[in-house]
């Protein structure tokens, strides 16, 4: 018989502290979220699909560009086309919500309007796919992203980290010299309509080799950026 070991043993876990343990552990990982949104205030963030592609050895294209550097041109085609009420919600439109509600003939058919800032955080938090789940982390945490920064910086990490192409293209810069053979600085209006009409399904729409109905799409996004001066105002540099 062996000898008695002269120190205590570790007490067995039982079933109720592995489920404290799991339950601890599941709420950091909630919580992360909610505490690295401050650091993104300053940097250039990468969106998980970006980390997912590194990861398994496909190619990411991303040139972080300042919004100071991107022209009205391309934030009023991108605003009036993805979230035309950007500056007046609070990180969720409630209001596009609820004509998505009233629009619905059943629980399928509803499909609430995603905001700029919700994409930012699907975009650095969650993942792709329509599901409740994701919208129930989503909508809190795109709340406190709306809350914690500004609206310039919300769009220009939206411009940055934004899937943009078929092959790995992430971000405006990316896009415009995929698409144009130049610097997002260097294209227009109709351009950038074009890259704004494309960003719903960037695999399948190709502002390189638009098709008439690209064309219609980004002519509809030119109007509505010309009639609607003031669609970026909360993001234009104070003089």
């Amino acid at each position: 018989m062996l000898p008695e070991s002269p120190y205590p043993r570790p007490p067995r876990r039982g079933p109720a502290s592995l489920l404290r343990r799991a339950v601890v552990a599941v709420i950091g990982v909630l919580l992360l979220p909610y505490v690295l949104t401050p650091l993104y205030s300053f940097g250039h963030p990468v969106s998980t699909l970006m980390l997912a592609r590194w990861l398994t050895g496909q190619r990411v294209e991303r040139i972080y560009t300042p919004i100071e550097q991107i022209p009205r041109s391309i934030t009023s085609a991108v605003l009036v086309a993805e979230d035309s009420r950007f500056c007046d919600h609070y990180g969720v439109d409630f209001t596009e919500i609820g004509n998505s509600i009233a629009e619905a003939e059943d629980l399928d058919d509803l499909r609430g309007s995603s905001t700029i800032t919700q994409q930012v955080v699907k975009n650095l938090f969650l993942w792709n796919g329509r599901n409740f789940l994701r919208k129930a982390l989503e909508f809190p945490l795109a709340l406190w992203v709306d809350l914690v920064l500004s609206k310039r910086r919300i769009l220009e990490l939206y411009l940055n980290i934004a899937e943009w192409g078929p092959d790995g293209e992430f971000g405006i810069q990316a896009a415009a010299r995929r698409s144009f053979g130049r610097s997002a600085g260097n294209i227009g209006s109709s351009e950038a309509a074009l890259l704004a009409a494309t960003l719903p399904n960037p695999a399948a729409r190709d502002a390189r080799r638009p098709g008439p109905g690209l064309r219609r799409l980004a002519g509809l996004y030119v109007s509505r950026a010309a009639s609607s001066p003031n669609v970026d105002q909360c993001v234009r540099r104070r003089p």
